[in-house]
């Protein structure tokens, strides 16, 4: 079901035109996790190979403690508090440390990246989205905070890199989403970028909308469980799935 909002309660045709200056949408940010690909699951399978490969027997009880330390640490990024390199390694040497083992931080990641670079799993509707709506009538470009080596995996896998003008993952371009500073990377590697003529699509509000905000972009904020966004980061449009951008773009033109 798509799910249209705007600020301020106007049309979406109308705040486009107005605010605009009726300039059309050229360019699509898209996030990957939990936009394109399913990561939850790609996380909950990878995650239960790594246990299972330092001897601790992977529970479902264990996989959702892992998902929580990781997303802590995943959000303590985007506020600026660790660093990519801590993130990565800290997260194995808290949830392996509450589990009573004793492990080689930096030799757990490895492994859990090259888990979790294996495979692909679309989100629903998500793969006719990009490569038969969207590819051919906008220009695509990934927007990731994802490891390079796994983002790469995934989206070979998935066959992706043929439909995206460039891939900005986030270790790759030297900053992380929400900052001002990823954003200016990535648009410097546009020619004739304009800012007022691209949406930034994902799901997370503290790394796509307040990313896309910071950097001026008009934001769609996929929600598939109608979460309530605070209102300092309203997005200026909502959808329950990517398979809903055709649509809301239609709606735009």
């Amino acid at each position: 079901m798509l799910a249209i909002t705007t600020l301020f309660g106007e049309s979406v045709v109308g705040y486009l035109k107005e605010t605009k200056g009726g300039r059309m949408i050229k360019y699509l940010f898209l996030d990957l996790d939990d936009t394109i690909l399913d990561f939850k699951k790609a996380e909950a399978i990878a995650i239960r190979k790594t246990m299972a490969a330092y001897g601790l027997e992977p529970t479902d009880e264990r996989a959702a403690r892992y998902s929580a330390v990781n997303e802590r640490h995943w959000k303590a990024l985007e506020r600026g508090e660790l660093s990519r390199d801590q993130v990565v390694t800290n997260r194995f040497a808290v949830f392996f440390g509450e589990q009573g083992v004793d492990v080689d931080a930096p030799a757990v990641a490895k492994t859990y990246e090259t888990f979790l670079s294996q495979g692909h799993f679309f989100l629903p509707g998500a793969e006719k989205a990009v490569k038969e709506e969207l590819f051919g009538k906008y220009k695509l470009y990934l927007a990731s905070n994802g490891t390079a080596v796994v983002q790469k995996g995934r989206m070979t896998s998935a066959d992706l890199y043929p439909y995206f003008e460039k891939s900005f993952v986030s270790q790759e371009l030297g900053h992380n989403k929400p900052s001002l500073e990823y954003f200016r990377a990535a648009f410097a590697l546009i020619p004739d970028f304009d800012p007022a003529e691209c949406l930034m699509v994902g799901d997370s509000l503290t790394s796509d909308i307040l990313g896309g905000k910071r950097a001026g972009l008009r934001t769609v904020w996929v929600n598939p469980h109608h979460k309530i966004a605070p209102d300092d980061l309203k997005p200026d449009y909502e959808i329950e799935l990517l398979a809903d951008l055709p649509a809301l773009l239609e709606e735009i033109e």
